[in-house]
C-alpha cells in the first residue's frame, strides 16, 4: 500500500457524531499519545465519523528498610536480573527508528526496584513507603519530588494514606502495650496473648489469624494490591508490603500480590505494555510511546499504542470504533429499522410474516388495524377513499426516508464487515499452511534442493499472512473514508493487493511435483517480492 503515501484522505461522518462521541474522542486523543500524522503518512485528514447510524521470598516484597536506596530487593533472591531481552521474536526486524525490548516479569520487578532506589537516594524513606508514594503519583518521579519538597509533608502523607516515617518511632511507643493477660481481638473476639497481636503504625492491632484471612481475601478475591487499608473501621492507612509478606504464609497469595503491584507499575508507565497474548507474562519496553508494531518473545505482534493486533493502515481510534461497532447492538438496531415497522398507534415494533397487507397490532391495549404499505388506517382501504395505490411524494418521503437510510446503512456496514471477517477467517487458514509448507520443504529437499533453497516457501507464507492481515484492516479503513478521487485510488491499490494475495495463496496450496517444482518456485518468488 505504499502508493497511498502523500494522499489526503477524508473520513466520512453522518451518524455517530454525537456530543458524547466527540467528547470521548477528544479524551482519547489526550490519552493515546498517538502521533498527529497518519500511520501511513497519509497527510492531514478530516477526523469525522462514518456513515453509519507477575519468585522466591525474602522478609518483604521490598526489603531494605533503611533510607538512601540501599538493599532494596524484590522477587527471587532479591530480584536479580537487569538488562532486557532483545525486542522482537524470530523473523522480526525492528524499525531502525523505533527500538524496544521485551522484559520478563522478574526484570520488571527489578526495574520497579530501581525506580524506588533512585527516588530513595533523594528522599531517604523506607522502600515500601516510597513505593506507596510513587503509586499515588502513577510512578511519576518528577511529580513526587515536586510535592515532597513543597514544604507540606503532612498533607502529602495524608493524601497517600501512610504515616510519616519520622513519626513512626513515637507512634510505636505510644501504642506498645505490655500485658501478661489475654486480650480479645476486635474482629473475631477471641482471646489471645498480647504477643499474638500485630498492626500498622496507626495503632490498630488484630490477631495474626484475622490479619492473614483479611489480606488473603483482599488479594485473591477482590484483586487489591496497593490499596489494601487497615481493617479497623474508618482507618484508611495503607498496609505496607513488608506487613503483607510477613503475615501471609501461602506462596500463591504472595505471588498474586507481587503480580498486582507489578501490574499497577506497568499500567501507569507510558513506556511499558503487557503482551496481550493469553498466558504471556512478558512486557514490552519502548524508548517513546507511539502507534508502532512490536513483537513479543511469544510471537504476538501488536500495536504498542492500543494493544490490539497490528492494524496497518487503520489508525487506533478508528479501529476502536470499528470493534465497538462490531461488539454492540448498533447493527441489530439497524436491522430492526430496515425490516420492521412501528404500529402507527402504540409504536410497538411489528414484523410482517405473511403476504396480506392488512395488519392487526397484537398489543392487547391497542389492536389497531392498519395498512403495511402506507401505515394508514385500514378502514378506507375497503371504500371509495382507498388511495394506497396513489403515490404521494411528501407522505412517502416522510414515511420511508428513515427506513431507507437504515437499510442503506446496514447494507454498507455488512459489505465491509463481511470482507473484514472473510480475510480474518482466511488468515486463520493461512496460519495452518505452515505445517503443510514444512512438509513441502521436506519434499523439495528430496528433489536435490538444499535447505537454504527451500526457505522461500516459509518466507512466502510469512508474506501471505501479512497481506491477509493488511487486507483485513483495509476494509476498516475504507469503511470510514469519504467517497472521492483519493478513495478510488485507495480501492484500486486494495484490489491489486487482494488479487496478488489470492494468486500467492493458490500457488502455496498447489501440490508439488518434480516437473512443477521450478515453476512454482519462480512464481512464488515473483509474487512475494
Amino acid at each position: 500500500m505504499d502508493s497511498d503515501e502523500g494522499y489526503n484522505y477524508e473520513f466520512d461522518e453522518d451518524e455517530e457524531c454525537s456530543e458524547e462521541d466527540s467528547g470521548a474522542e477528544e479524551e482519547e486523543d489526550e490519552d493515546d499519545d498517538e502521533p498527529d500524522d497518519d500511520t501511513l503518512d497519509l497527510g492531514e485528514v478530516e477526523l469525522v465519523e462514518p456513515g453509519l447510524g507477575v519468585g522466591g521470598e525474602r522478609d518483604g516484597l521490598l526489603c531494605g528498610e533503611t533510607g538512601g536506596g540501599g538493599g532494596s530487593a524484590l522477587g527471587p533472591g532479591g530480584g536479580g536480573g537487569g538488562g532486557g531481552g532483545g525486542g522482537g521474536g524470530p523473523g522480526h526486524e525492528q524499525e531502525e527508528d523505533y527500538r524496544y525490548e521485551v522484559l520478563t516479569a522478574e526484570q520488571i520487578l527489578q526495574h520497579m526496584v530501581e525506580c524506588i532506589r533512585e527516588v530513595n537516594e533523594v528522599i531517604q524513606n523506607p522502600a515500601t513507603i516510597t513505593r506507596i508514594l510513587l503509586s499515588h503519583f502513577n510512578w511519576d518521579k518528577e511529580k513526587l519530588m515536586e510535592r515532597y519538597f513543597d514544604g507540606n509533608l503532612e498533607k502529602l502523607f495524608a493524601e497517600c494514606h501512610v504515616i510519616n516515617p519520622s513519626k513512626k518511632s513515637r507512634t510505636r511507643q505510644m501504642n506498645t502495650r505490655s500485658s501478661a493477660q489475654d486480650m480479645p481481638c476486635q474482629i473475631c473476639y477471641l482471646n489471645y496473648p498480647n504477643s499474638y497481636f500485630t498492626g500498622l503504625e496507626c495503632g490498630h492491632k488484630f490477631c495474626m489469624q484475622c490479619w492473614s484471612e483479611y489480606l488473603t481475601t483482599k488479594i485473591m478475591e477482590e484483586g487489591m494490591g496497593q490499596t489494601i487499608s487497615c481493617p479497623a473501621h474508618g482507618c484508611d492507612i495503607l498496609v505496607d508490603d513488608n506487613t503483607v509478606m510477613r503475615l501471609i504464609t501461602d506462596s500463591k497469595v504472595k505471588l498474586k500480590y507481587q503480580h498486582l503491584i507489578t501490574n499497577s507499575f506497568v499500567e501507569c508507565n507510558r513506556l511499558l505494555k503487557w503482551c496481550p497474548a493469553p498466558d504471556c507474562h512478558h512486557v514490552v519496553k519502548v524508548q517513546y510511546p507511539d502507534a508502532k508494531p512490536v513483537r513479543c518473545k511469544c510471537g504476538r505482534q501488536f500495536c504498542f499504542n492500543c494493544g490490539e493486533n497490528w492494524h496497518d493502515p487503520v489508525k487506533c481510534k478508528w479501529l476502536k470504533k470499528w470493534i465497538k461497532k462490531c461488539d454492540d447492538d448498533s447493527e441489530t438496531s439497524n436491522w430492526i429499522a430496515a425490516n420492521t415497522k412501528e404500529c402507527p398507534k402504540c409504536h410497538v415494533t411489528i414484523e410482517k410474516d405473511g403476504g396480506c397487507n392488512h395488519m392487526v397490532c397484537r398489543n392487547q391495549n391497542c389492536k389497531a388495524e392498519f395498512c403495511w404499505v402506507c401505515l394508514g388506517p385500514w378502514e378506507p382501504h375497503g371504500s371509495a377513499w382507498y388511495n394506497c395505490n396513489r403515490y404521494n411524494e411528501d407522505d412517502a418521503k416522510a414515511a420511508r426516508d428513515a427506513q431507507e437510510r437504515s437499510r442503506a446503512a446496514l447494507q454498507r456496514y455488512l459489505f465491509y464487515c463481511n470482507r473484514y471477517m472473510n480475510h480474518m477467517q482466511s488468515l486463520r487458514f493461512e496460519h495452518k499452511l505452515y505445517a503443510q509448507v514444512k512438509q513441502k520443504m521436506e519434499e523439495m529437499q528430496q528433489h536435490n534442493m538444499s535447505w537454504i533453497e527451500v526457505q522461500f516457501l516459509k518466507k512466502a507464507v510469512d508474506v501471505l499472512c501479512q497481506c491477509r492481515a493488511t487486507l483485513m484492516y483495509t476494509y476498516v479503513f475504507a469503511f470510514y473514508l469519504k467517497k472521492n478521487n483519493q478513495s478510488i485510488i485507495f480501492e484500486n491499490n486494495q484490489a491489486d493487493l487482494e488479487n496478488a494475495t489470492e494468486v500467492l495463496s493458490g500457488y502455496l496450496e498447489r501440490d508439488i511435483s518434480q516437473d512443477s517444482l521450478q515453476d512454482i518456485k519462480q512464481k512464488v518468488q515473483d509474487k512475494y517480492r
